[in-house]
């Protein structure tokens, strides 16, 4: 069990943490023509909207409140109001999303009650679904904020069923963790519709910001899950969350509508991956398609071949908690060991993680732990201490802006893991040092010398 510690210093040193505005603005990008809305300075939106520019490469919906230093000491009700009737009249969405940040919660406005209010006022909003949620960026990071804003649309979307209303057969929730690509979701998808079963994602952002080129532009998310799919998601037989973050959105689904539920930690190695297949081998009543069992033995086969190159390889990963021990589980399944593990907040899962201790810090800490180290691993914010470091870099999470792809990763099934055995060995094949003219020779040793030595008469 893996001890938990905090750093102590008094600042932060290049960031690992993401803020939490940020992960439920990306949660509320899951949903179909949906505007999220972040609740404070132009600031504070700016710096979001340029991540996820620079990590998707696609035009991102993002509008704030504008909150001024005096809006900000008075109450941001005016503001709030101007914002929402302003998007209501500009880009007619199904859904505003509006997460607070840390000047407006500090402020303590209650936004929930000014909804209320700006309805009365402007019945034109009747058919909008306003959704509000509270994600301080001074504390918590970004799997929080995407974890309470997915709980805030399941406790304000999803509809109870009737009493005695039976079941859609066939019909699956899936509540994935901001862990997850668009890619994963799609990989998903396929792996669930194989069994017969029809999944509804929430939030769904392999729809919005899977890098396609629409038919036409909208100002609003051009994909993801629709407000009426939503609301039908009481109607399912079962949900499967991903991720630790995603127990309280599953725990709400499951008080609001009595649907079961089955959480998995994580979705990238052998033995995870049979058990999420034998649930929805359970669920559907079928037998597992022969084109999984194909893609096992060749998962098998991967390791395999990859183990020479993984075996006794010392990592270091900074990441969010759920993202951590994904990958830290991974490695330490193919035979590494994870010398330092840096992640950026409190979770159940961190005594999990295959490693001696968590430290809640930033990438300077995981510089100075990852002396050593054959391989790091973190967003691209680490790129610097891994060229300091001159080990191997591999980028997971957000934000990944100095590769291509990065919405298209894949980790999760099968596939998945097979693939990411392949570019992370050979990230340590590449680092291989072969012998040279300078390495073959041996060094001198005494004997060598004394023998050299002509005899003298």
């Amino acid at each position: 069990m893996a001890k938990i510690k905090t750093s102590t210093k008094s600042c932060t040193v290049n960031s690992l943490k993401m803020s939490q505005p940020l992960g439920g603005a990306l949660a509320f990008m899951g949903v179909r023509n949906c505007m999220p809305l972040l609740h404070g300075s132009q600031g504070c939106t700016s710096f979001g909207l340029v991540l996820f520019v620079r990590h998707f490469r696609e035009s991102i919906p993002l509008q704030t409140t504008a909150m001024s230093e005096v809006a900000t000491v008075l109450g941001g009700y005016d503001n709030v109001e101007q914002a929402i009737v302003n998007i209501v009249g500009r880009t007619k969405p199904d859904i505003i999303g509006i997460c607070s940040t840390g000047v407006t919660e500090i402020k303590g406005d209650d936004v929930d009650s000014f909804i209320k209010t700006i309805r009365g006022k402007h019945p034109e909003l009747a058919d909008v679904a306003l959704v509000n949620v509270a994600t301080p960026d001074f504390k918590d990071a970004f799997e929080d904020g995407w974890s309470k804003a997915t709980t805030r649309l399941v406790e304000a979307l999803v509809l109870r069923p009737a009493s005695g209303t039976s079941r859609r057969q066939g019909r699956l929730n899936v509540l994935p963790g901001s862990h997850l690509t668009p890619g994963d979701l799609d990989e998903l998808r396929d792996i669930i519709e194989a069994f017969g079963l029809q999944p509804t994602f929430l939030p769904d952002i392999s729809g919005s910001l899977d890098g396609h080129v629409p038919d036409d532009f909208t100002p609003t998310t051009h994909g993801g899950v629709s407000v009426s799919q939503i609301a039908a998601m009481g109607s399912a037989i079962h949900t499967i969350a991903i991720g630790e973050q995603m127990r309280p959105a599953a725990e709400a689904m499951e008080a609001r509508t009595g649907i079961p539920f089955t959480l998995f930690r994580r979705l990238t190695g052998l033995a995870p991956n049979d058990e999420f297949i034998a649930c929805l081998a359970k669920i559907s009543g079928k037998p597992v398609p022969a084109k999984y069992r194909r893609q096992r033995s060749q998962l098998i086969d991967a390791m395999l071949d990859g183990h020479f190159y993984f075996g006794g390889k010392q990592v270091a990963i900074g990441a969010e908690p759920d993202m951590l021990l994904n990958i830290g589980g991974w490695l330490a399944d193919m035979g590494c060991r994870i010398t330092a593990a840096v992640t950026t907040t409190t979770s159940p899962v961190l005594d999990q993680i295959p490693c001696d201790e968590v430290l809640i810090g930033d990438l300077e800490d995981l510089e100075a732990g990852a002396e050593g180290c054959d391989l790091l691993v973190s967003h691209s914010h680490g790129r610097q201490a891994a060229a300091r470091l001159a080990v191997p870099f591999h980028r997971i999470g957000l934000p990944i802006f100095d590769r291509l792809g990065a919405a298209h990763q894949l980790s999760v099934g099968y596939r998945g893991t097979r693939d990411l055995i392949f570019t992370v060995g050979n990230l340590f094949i590449a680092d291989l040092h072969e012998p040279d003219v300078g390495t073959w020779r041996q060094p001198a040793t005494p004997t060598d010398s004394v023998s050299a030595t002509p005899a003298t008469h």
